[in-house]
């Protein structure tokens, strides 16, 4: 395994078993960053870290402490780490009567939990060195959407908690943004997407007149991850083809 110089930059990417995590690996790694990969499947972490040639941990990201411990044993063997990005997450559609306490603490534990634990590790891990997180959150947080009560109020958490660490740690050159998609063609939302009928209608949503695909947010991750970007924080980034902003047009395109 190739082993970093002094000036190849680190990337640590958490979810990286998911559409988007696993575009974003391949991105930074294409580009000549060393990709550290981390996530909950053992199998999926195998398969991807042989295509790339990088190293992996199974981490859950909810547990706090098993995070730390993963950011800091790379900081450890690499000598340095640049950027940090969580794309873990989940997805729960459903009217918030119908959504059990138990549902409820898993949504906002995988979503905000795990964004939690970056943000707590990466303040510990990279205060003296700078450099930048990047975490997910959904265009549903910052618009009314029927049955998205759950989702969209963990991810505004997740907001909320960038902006405050982008202020408590903008002194140090550490950097935290979000990038916040619309609807995006993984296999989170595969069986939102599973009939002509349910595409279409997404697709309505969306102003720019299609459903996303992992690299439109891929790479809006890798470029807040940059250093040339090291004047850009506490911003959240809407890759959602207007869905958050603009009111689509009903006349025929």
């Amino acid at each position: 395994m190739n082993q970093p110089s002094f000036s190849t930059p680190v990337y640590l990417v958490l979810g990286a078993t998911g559409g988007i995590g696993s575009e974003t690996a391949r991105r930074l790694r294409d580009a000549g960053a060393t990709v550290r990969l981390a996530a909950r499947d053992e199998s999926r972490l195998q398969q991807l870290a042989s295509e790339l040639d990088c190293e992996w941990a199974q981490v859950d990201a909810t547990s706090s402490d098993e995070v730390l411990d993963w950011v800091q044993s790379c900081r450890a063997s690499g000598g340095r780490i640049d950027g940090i990005v969580s794309c873990v997450g989940s997805l729960l559609l459903k009217p918030v009567h119908r959504v059990t306490p138990e549902e409820w603490r898993e949504v906002v534990d995988t979503n905000l939990g795990s964004a939690f634990s970056v943000v707590r590790a990466a303040s510990q891990v990279m205060r003296r060195g700078g450099g930048s997180v990047v975490l997910l959150s959904t265009a549903a947080a910052s618009i009314g959407l029927m049955n998205h009560e759950a989702i969209s109020a963990a991810k505004a958490g997740v907001e909320g908690l960038a902006l405050a660490a982008a202020a408590s740690h903008a002194t140090r050159g550490l950097r935290f943004n979000v990038v916040a998609p619309g609807m995006v063609k993984t296999g989170l939302t595969e069986k939102l997407l599973a009939t002509p009928a349910s595409e279409k209608a997404s697709v309505a949503m969306h102003a720019l007149g299609r459903i996303g695909q992992p690299e439109d947010v891929a790479s809006a991750i890798v470029w807040l991850l940059a250093p040339e970007q090291g004047w850009v924080s506490g911003q959240v980034l809407g890759v959602d083809g207007g869905l958050a902003r603009l009111k689509p047009s009903r006349a025929e395109r």
